[in-house]
């Protein structure tokens, strides 16, 4: 598996605080079955076509010199579409994903649809193919409003632990896999337990093997190469799994309350 959306890179933002706590998730990674990990530290659009920030790139050699041999680091960042992009990030693709014409975005968590649909238009009029991290945090999002947001030129990253989350944007993720939206699955660690281990082994269990291998190695592969991605086919989940998702997330409110 490839995760293309963490928060390793230590000291930078609001993910790992040490370098050994992200060789400590990088390490338990290794031992999940990922074999590549994008580095994806927050920057703001107003910020990006000034580069990597020095910080960043301290903490990435850093990291680069201590990481497990077996887990292949890219680098990229998590760009907060807080104004239009600059044409000089495409040029310079130098906070895109391992260089490639792939942008990891994403927007505050109260965003309108039109807003979304605004920006991520503008990424595509600048050359650069926007990838809409954990798409379901958004309450405007919807399969129809996904929908448009593909038709723009936009792809979709399904936060992965959030797929067996019962909540609400658990719901809207689940949707998505369910009509086909979904391009990648990641797991937006911040030097915690988060990862793509429990999706992997859900969609396996249920079936979904062709839907895991593209989310979590096909299409994340092409993206590190700058490769068109393939589309996934529409997966539901079973309802008695699901009902095995609301008991237990159910059970958890109860025992802390």
């Amino acid at each position: 598996m490839i995760d293309l959306h963490s928060h390793l890179l230590p000291r930078v933002d609001d993910g790992s605080r040490s370098l050994e706590q992200s060789i400590g998730v990088l390490t338990r990674f290794q031992a999940e079955g990922i074999t590549g990990v994008c580095l994806t530290p927050h920057l703001l659009a107003s910020q990006a076509p000034a580069g990597v920030p020095a910080p960043h790139q301290r903490a990435w050699e850093e990291l680069v010199a201590a990481a497990p041999a077996g887990v292949a680091l890219y680098r990229g960042a998590e760009v907060m579409l807080d104004r239009p992009l600059e044409a000089a990030v495409a040029e310079q693709r130098a906070v895109t994903l391992n260089g490639s014409r792939f942008l990891l975005v994403e927007f505050p968590r109260l965003v309108a649809g039109q807003t979304v649909e605004h920006a991520l238009a503008l990424v595509v009029s600048i050359g650069l193919v926007p990838l809409l991290a954990h798409p379901e945090r958004y309450s405007c999002c919807s399969p129809d409003a996904a929908h448009r947001w593909k038709t723009l030129g936009a792809l979709l990253q399904l936060d992965g632990p959030t797929l067996l989350s019962s909540r609400p944007r658990g719901e809207r993720a689940r949707q998505l896999l369910q009509y086909g939206l979904a391009d990648v699955a990641a797991g937006d660690n911040h030097g915690d337990t988060r990862g793509l281990r429990g999706i992997w082994d859900a969609l396996i269990e249920h079936e979904g093997g062709i839907q895991a291998a593209l989310l979590m190695r096909t299409n994340p592969a092409a993206i590190v190469a700058d490769q068109p991605v393939e589309p996934v086919a529409p997966f539901t989940f079973r309802l008695a799994f699901l009902e095995r998702i609301r008991a237990m997330f159910g059970r958890a409110t109860k025992d802390r309350e």
